[in-house]
Formats: C-alpha cells, sequence, structure tokens
C-alpha cells in the first residue's frame, strides 16, 4: 500500500473540467494529417467521447437519497479514476462520478492516463486485463475502501452474454451504447448508492 500512496500521491492527475479542456484543446488542435489511421481513429473516438461526457454532465441530476448518502461522509476521501481518452465506456462513465463526487467537498476526485501508469491499472485487472475506467476509492490514511468498474454489474453480464455470440466489434459497442444512453446512470447510481451506503455503515 505504501508503493501505491507514494505513486498516486506523486502524480498531478486531472480534474473533471481539467480533463474536459485538455481534451478539446487535443481534438481542436491535432492534425489528423500524416497521421496514422489508429492514431485518426483515437482521434475521432475521443472527439465522440468528448460530445458524450458534455451531454451527461448537462443533464444529469444526482437523487435525493444519493445527496443525502454523500451528505454523511465526513472525512477525506480520493477518488482515483483511470482512463484513457478513446475508450467509449469512460466517457458513459466520467460524468456520473464527477458529479457523485462533487456532493461532497471532502471529496477529491483525480483522473489518470491508464497508459502513462501501467504499474498503478495492474493493480487493478479485470479478469487479467487493463479494462477502464478503473475507480478507486481511498480514505484519508490511504486505506483502500472501494473499488468499481470498469462497466456496471448489468452491463457487464450483458457484453459477456453479447460476445459469445460472435457478434461483430462495430455491432457490439452499439449495442453498449444504446445500453448506456436508454438506462441513463441508473445503474451506475444504484450500485454507487450501495457501495457507498456499506462505506457508511463501517
Amino acid at each position: 500500500m505504501n508503493k501505491i500512496k507514494d505513486k498516486i500521491s506523486t502524480i498531478k492527475g486531472l480534474s473533471f473540467s481539467d480533463y474536459i479542456d485538455n481534451l478539446k484543446k487535443k481534438v481542436n488542435t491535432v492534425s489528423t494529417s500524416q497521421q496514422s489511421e489508429e492514431t485518426i481513429k483515437l482521434i475521432e473516438y475521443a472527439k465522440l467521447n468528448l460530445h458524450r461526457m458534455e451531454r451527461i454532465n448537462k443533464t444529469y441530476e444526482p437523487s435525493y437519497n444519493l445527496k443525502s448518502i454523500m451528505n454523511k461522509i465526513k472525512s477525506a476521501q480520493l477518488w482515483l479514476a483511470i482512463t484513457e481518452d478513446w475508450c467509449g465506456d469512460s466517457a458513459q462513465i466520467l460524468p456520473y462520478i464527477h458529479k457523485i463526487a462533487s456532493l461532497n467537498t471532502k471529496i477529491s476526485l483525480k483522473i489518470i492516463e491508464r497508459d502513462k501508469n501501467l504499474d498503478i491499472i495492474d493493480i487493478y485487472l479485470t479478469d487479467g486485463k487493463r479494462s477502464i475506467p478503473k475507480i478507486i476509492g481511498f480514505d484519508n490514511n490511504w486505506k483502500e475502501i472501494f473499488t468499481w468498474g470498469p462497466r456496471p454489474i448489468e452491463l457487464a453480464g450483458l457484453f459477456k452474454e453479447w460476445k459469445e455470440l460472435n457478434i461483430s466489434k462495430n455491432i457490439l459497442n452499439e449495442k453498449v451504447h444504446l445500453w448506456y444512453a436508454r438506462n441513463r446512470g441508473i445503474e451506475i447510481e444504484k450500485e454507487f448508492t450501495e457501495l457507498l451506503s456499506n462505506l457508511n455503515q463501517d
């Protein structure tokens, strides 16, 4: 745990607003000329994800129940979000995490890039993979108090079923984002409501 503390405490990371600002600069200034096909694809993903995050951040309002639970947190916490700007799941999730964390000034949300911090994500693998986003909560003594991600439990189960059907990657992605669009953060909020309620009972 001391290694994690030493590593995370020295990483500047980004707030959600800084993350959005950096992404805007990236998609507005990076030229796609003379870029590889893969790089161009990642930039296009980033543009789409920026739109997704801004829309969710503008429209999502946490429930009264979740607000009440968040108000019960009395000690400082750090919520570490591990992500990449091309990740579609992250774009569908991070705005909700930001809005939830913002309900209590005791909580600090720090966003870091997975590929620049492989030693950290490798502690939080999902089925042996560096899946993102991952959200890890620490108390003010650097004790790990929760981990969450990379997807809501319901979607993770559906995703596994869809993959077993051997459908194309494009159709798989469409089904994933359709689920997010229809769910509108309900499952994310439900899981964090339960997670944080359990913390407050400790």
